[in-house]
């Protein structure tokens, strides 16, 4: 049976016509839409609203000018091998989303640079001066701005379009232009500190758009979820005094950066209690983020109410990372998204923003990335990850009680969450 969609464009009316068209229904956000017509989605929410695809996507082909260099040591033997920060994870990641064609459901979003301002609301201008003038050298190969904080010059351009797009992003999900968008881009930016660089990371873009949202925008709660496998501490440091930002990092236990991200660490002063870590120990799996997401991060996300949720988007929690020693698979960062997309359709009108972060295994980041693409537009293109039951057989998924106790014991930080909030109301 055919019927009839009114699609306004500006001031102009158009009527589109329709006949046996099959319609998908997504669950997260009741959105309908037209595989034939991925730009168009209609809201259940009223019945009649017809907007634009409702998800952005940012991706920069300058990303993959940013050279870390390679790792050797002729002292110790080491040959040189390509450092683990390199475009192959991320120029991988973005074929399979093209060819799969995730991508005709995503509005194609346009980059920018930071500008100095920017970066300065969380960026010492001393800090932002010295990476602006290291990259104008070309007289040497690399410059080291902190530990395992290198880049090439002409790295400012780079780092700063990272961030950069991470403001692109937001402003498109706060002006309503998409429901939630994916920012691929790098170098990542969440160990990135106020004064230096640190874990691959040059600025911190997820910090920058969060305060970008704060200070340009005017929101007065954003949330922070971080499902790298490493520690936010660049994060994190910058937002433990401001109750403004709940940050929430899920995390191996002592991997990296060493003696950071343990439970006790909760913010402090103003902040204390809006700062929630999870280490979970070396060797956790599906059972183990299933717990944290449903005990503590939704529960904290719901106690916080956000008006924005920012995602550090990291796959170097599974199993076949060459830095972790952990066992998800693309199914189980699907799930994630998914948590999180249905979170932010609770809390804050389904904006949401997931910024690329580590991941090193060059054959399965795609599938990762690919797997939160399709929880985001809603879309399933029938591309499978091919290792998905070799994840699943892995012994010791379940939760294990020595996770249990982790999670136990994070959970006693959301319960501080909730009594701050209520003081504050």
């Amino acid at each position: 049976r055919s019927f009839r969609m009114c699609l306004c464009v500006g001031q102009k009316t158009q009527i589109l016509h329709f006949s046996y068209i099959q319609l998908v229904y997504h669950r997260v956000t009741r959105d309908v839409f037209c595989p034939f017509y991925p730009d168009l989605v209609m809201s259940l929410a009223n019945g009649t609203a017809v907007r634009s695809v409702r998800t952005g996507y940012l991706w920069d082909e300058i990303s993959n000018f940013h050279n870390a260099g390679y790792l050797q040591n002729l002292r110790l033997g080491m040959e040189p091998v390509k450092h683990w920060e390199n475009p192959e994870t991320k120029r991988r990641m973005h074929t399979l989303l093209s060819v799969s064609g995730v991508l005709d459901h995503t509005l194609p979003l346009r980059p920018r640079p930071a500008t100095v301002e920017e970066l300065s609301r969380v960026h010492d201008p001393a800090y932002i001066s010295k990476v602006q003038e290291l990259s104008l050298d070309e007289s040497k190969g690399h410059f080291t701005v902190g530990h395992e904080g290198t880049f090439a010059p002409g790295g400012f351009t780079v780092a700063a379009a990272a961030a950069g797009g991470a403001i692109v992003a937001t402003d498109a999900v706060l002006d309503g232009k998409v429901s939630n968008a994916y920012v691929l881009a790098r170098p990542p930016g969440h160990h990135a500190e106020r004064d230096h660089g640190m874990g691959f990371c040059i600025f911190n873009n997820i910090a920058v758009a969060a305060s970008h949202a704060l200070e340009a925008r005017g929101l007065k709660r954003v949330a922070i979820v971080d499902y790298d496998v490493h520690h936010g501490n660049g994060t994190q440091h910058m937002f433990e005094e401001d109750p403004r930002v709940l940050f929430i990092s899920l995390h191996q236990d002592s991997n990296y950066p060493l003696r950071s991200g343990y439970v006790h660490e909760q913010g402090k002063g103003p902040g204390e209690g809006f700062t929630i870590n999870v280490p979970l120990p070396p060797g956790s799996g599906e059972g183990a983020y299933r717990a944290a997401v449903e005990r503590v991060v939704l529960p904290a996300l719901a106690a916080f109410r956000p008006e924005l949720l920012l995602v550090s988007s990291g796959f170097d929690a599974a199993l076949f990372d060459p830095l972790s020693a952990m066992m998800l698979g693309a199914d189980q960062f699907r799930w994630m998204a998914g948590k999180l997309l249905e979170a932010a359709g609770a809390h804050c009108s389904g904006r949401t923003v997931f910024l690329h972060e580590g991941g090193y295994s060059e054959l399965y980041v795609p599938y990762c990335g690919l797997a939160v693409l399709e929880e985001m537009t809603g879309h399933k293109t029938g591309y499978t990850d091919p290792y998905a039951e070799d994840v699943l057989n892995w012994g010791y998924q379940a939760l294990q009680p020595h996770q249990d106790a982790v999670v136990a014991a994070a959970e006693k930080v959301v319960e501080l969450l909730r009594s701050r909030v209520q003081q504050a109301a």
